[in-house]
């Protein structure tokens, strides 16, 4: 079994097929098909189940792919290890990030962070809370953006924001300096489910109120957009939200709802994930970004 196996292993699995597989890793389809079946001839149990759906890990896939990650992180500590203690830093550094989040916080610190170590490549995936969660803690990602509390990970404060909500422009609460929760008991809603849904439902929970789920949409460009057209109000963090809003009104939610965003980790990071840790917790990068 080779490094090169593993890691179309994972591509397979992380990008929902062998075709996109292929394409990401600039291999052939049937190169890629090779390795997985050189990886199940190997350990001699099948690790994948393909369907006209795409792929779906077996019990013993998923063993495999875990172990794959964390072979593949240690392969790649190797080099990044041994660079920083020449004083360089190489190496791939894996980010997951909210959406919402990518824009407006680490685009900036991306790109200072690469300015001042070209050696190193970033890779940046996006999902939802959880799945950054689940990402950081497979070895998919060495840091990821997420919400606090993130109880079992390290964090560096990354940022803040807070929800507001958003009507159809000439909605009868319009008018209303502030909205309460409460007071959308009886709309149609948009749940965005992009990460902050459940916060959303949290806090409707702890105000004794039921929202009414008419849609859910996980893009920011989605929800508008429905909102626009008037099937529904919605509730967002203002974090990414466009400054003028076309078609729609942005009300402060009340009582507030906060959310604080986090770069979390887990424990004995990588040079290249210590030294973009170091580089968030120190204002002077975010200054410079600007």
């Amino acid at each position: 079994m080779t490094l090169s196996q593993l890691r179309a292993l994972l591509a397979v699995v992380d990008h929902g097929g062998f075709t996109a597989a292929a394409v990401h890793l600039g291999m052939s389809q049937p190169a890629v098909s090779r390795a997985i079946t050189a990886i199940e001839e190997d350990l001699e149990v099948a690790v994948l189940v393909r369907s006209r759906d795409g792929v779906l890990l077996t019990e013993a896939g998923r063993l495999a792919v875990l172990r794959a990650r964390e072979a593949l992180r240690q392969f790649d500590l190797l080099y990044s290890d041994v660079a920083a203690a020449a004083g360089h830093l190489t190496g791939t550094l894996r980010i997951a990030s909210l959406p919402s989040a990518t824009g407006t916080l680490i685009a900036a610190q991306v790109r200072a962070f690469t300015q001042q170590h070209p050696q190193v490549h970033v890779r940046l995936i996006e999902g939802t809370d959880q799945e950054v969660r689940d990402w950081i803690t497979q070895g998919a990602a060495e840091l990821g953006v997420v919400t606090l509390p993130a109880a079992g990970f390290s964090t560096v404060p990354l940022g803040s924001d807070e929800f507001v909500v958003l009507l159809p422009r000439g909605h009868d609460l319009s008018d209303k300096a502030a909205i309460s929760i409460d007071a959308l008991a009886g709309e149609d809603f948009v749940l965005p489910t992009g990460g902050c849904g459940p916060l959303i439902m949290a806090a409707a929970r702890n105000a004794g109120t039921h929202l009414r789920i008419a849609f859910e949409a996980r893009e920011q460009a989605a929800i508008l957009a429905m909102v626009a057209e008037g099937l529904g109000v919605s509730i967002m963090p203002t974090l990414g939200l466009p400054s003028k809003l076309h078609g729609v009104v942005r009300r402060p939610l009340e009582p507030r709802v906060p959310r604080t965003l986090a770069v979390a980790h887990l424990p004995n990071p990588g040079p290249t994930a210590l030294a973009f840790l170091h580089q968030i917790a120190d204002p002077a990068p975010r200054k410079s970004a600007r």
